[in-house]
């Protein structure tokens, strides 16, 4: 393995729009996010999937030609 090519591993912070601080390690200095998983829908539970115009049932009917 050849020596100094590699990026510096250290210790940094990913910060969301939402107040959210993650301390990690990573090449990279302050990571700015958008979204996180503690303000994101899908993992807050505050939004749910909605079948909109039967296409979970259209897709399931699809698919399930094949058994």
């Amino acid at each position: 393995m050849k020596t100094e090519i590699h990026p510096t591993y250290e210790e940094t912070t990913i910060t969301c729009a939402c107040g959210n601080v993650i301390h990690t390690r990573t090449t990279k200095k302050n990571i700015r996010v958008e979204i996180c998983s503690q303000c994101h829908p899908f993992f807050t539970g505050s939004k749910k999937l909605v079948d909109t115009a039967g296409r979970i049932e259209r897709f399931n009917k699809r698919y399930a030609k094949g058994k």
